[in-house]
């Protein structure tokens, strides 16, 4: 984790060097000769948003800081208790990210708003795209995390092939460590994903508000939630991330449990799988999981594009007959606003807590509290179990289910006018 982390800073330094030479070389202008270096600012500001949501991640996740270790410490007096404390410490960590989300926007929004660019009325006109910058000045990193993301999976499928190939116990110990912290890191790269979609979603919005003024030639700069047909579409697209969530994790379930009931068959027509004698049909394992993750996400991918569209035709209608303009595009643009806030706060929660039971099992297992077989171990695998799904399937497809559906009414804006 140490050598992932210099490299990490190594990335850091030359974004930031880059950054500024870019900003100089492409955004400088006569008109405002002091605008690229704010720029390059927003640009900063969101490689130091990208660095605090590694940071945090890797506290809330890694079992050499304390939060990981309460929760392992938790497992000592049951299933339950380890069950709360996951949860709490998933609720908890959703604190300092939108704290630092909410620093970056108004800080990148402040130094483009001041960087001197007007328009022909001398109205300041670089605030948003200050934020942009910042967004850029995020991902500007991604290469390398994404670099880290791939040491999850390889450290975890390492110890698997160790685990298979009936190596000693000392090098499955050695891979336990890796695959800690391949956990970390994996932790890490959703922390990074949320933190960038939450910055992109912003702009998307502006992008959405800006179209549908174009196309309706009215001003639509901002949503008044007091309306109540507004105030819905804000309960609505909340809900939305909810249903979503919770399709995505019983879809996990209810795979499993095809999973366990094939194995269980295996089991009982070749007893000899035990002793080594005969082998598993692998094959038909890998089948079930392969066609229900296909299977099993068209409901949730379903809900996520056709919302949208039929909320605001929906209100477009009734705004018609009751002649409220643009009821339709403010409904969809309050669910947006929802649904990204509530989005955002749930894939934190879900990413953090599942890492962190993970993290808490490999700590245990590292011989602390009774090490592997004791009742804490169990406790703590069963807290592993809850946070599979929650961190492999429902958070990282939270991030992306906020993109599509700022991306979704963006194109579909003219539809709900």
């Amino acid at each position: 984790m140490a050598i992932l982390q210099k490299g990490y800073s190594v990335t850091i330094i030359l974004a930031v060097l880059t950054f500024g030479v870019s900003t100089r070389w492409l955004l400088y202008t006569e008109q405002a000769p002091s605008a690229w270096l704010n720029f390059a600012l927003c640009g900063l500001v969101g490689i130091m948003t990208a660095y605090a949501f590694v940071w945090i991640s890797k506290y809330y996740t890694d079992y050499k800081h304390e939060p990981v270790r309460v929760l392992a410490l938790s497992s000592a007096t049951g299933h339950g208790t380890n069950i709360i404390a996951g949860v709490s410490l998933g609720l908890e960590s959703t604190a300092l990210p939108v704290l630092v989300i909410s620093v970056a926007i108004i800080s990148a929004y402040w130094l483009g708003h001041t960087s001197g660019l007007v328009d022909d009325s001398g109205y300041p006109t670089g605030g948003l795209f200050g934020t942009a910058v910042a967004t850029m000045g995020m991902l500007s990193t991604a290469a390398y995390v994404l670099t880290m993301d791939m040491f999850g999976p390889i450290a975890d499928n390492a110890g698997g092939i160790v685990e298979m190939s009936q190596q000693p116990e000392s090098v499955r110990e050695i891979t336990d460590v890796l695959d800690a912290v391949g956990n970390t890191t994996k932790a890490t790269t959703k922390g990074f994903a949320i933190g960038s979609a939450a910055l992109a979603s912003f702009l998307l919005f502006s992008a959405y508000m800006d179209e549908v003024s174009s196309f309706a030639n009215v001003s639509f700069n901002q949503v008044d939630i007091a309306i109540p047909e507004v105030f819905i579409g804000g309960l609505l697209g909340s809900t939305l991330i909810f249903v979503f969530s919770a399709w995505a994790c019983s879809a996990v379930g209810r795979t499993a449990q095809e999973v366990v009931n094939e194995v269980r068959r295996q089991f009982i027509e070749r007893p000899g799988i035990m002793d080594y004698t005969e082998k598993p049909d692998y094959s038909r394992c890998v089948a079930i999981v392969a066609s229900a993750s296909l299977r099993e996400m068209i409901k949730p991918g379903a809900l996520a594009t056709i919302s949208p569209v039929v909320i605001g035709l929906m209100f477009r209608l009734l705004g018609y007959y009751t002649g409220h303009q643009l009821l339709g595009a403010k409904v969809v643009a309050s669910m947006l606003m929802f649904a990204t806030v509530c989005g955002i706060l749930m894939a934190l929660f879900l990413n953090t807590a599942g890492g962190a039971w993970d993290n808490a099992k490999k700590y245990i297992e590292t011989g602390a509290l009774g090490g592997k077989g004791s009742d804490c171990h169990k406790a703590a695998v069963t807290g592993d179990t809850v946070g599979d799904p929650f961190k492999d399937t429902a958070g990282p497809s939270l991030h992306v289910l906020i993109k599509m559906l700022a991306t979704i009414t963006l194109v579909m804006a003219p539809v709900f006018l």
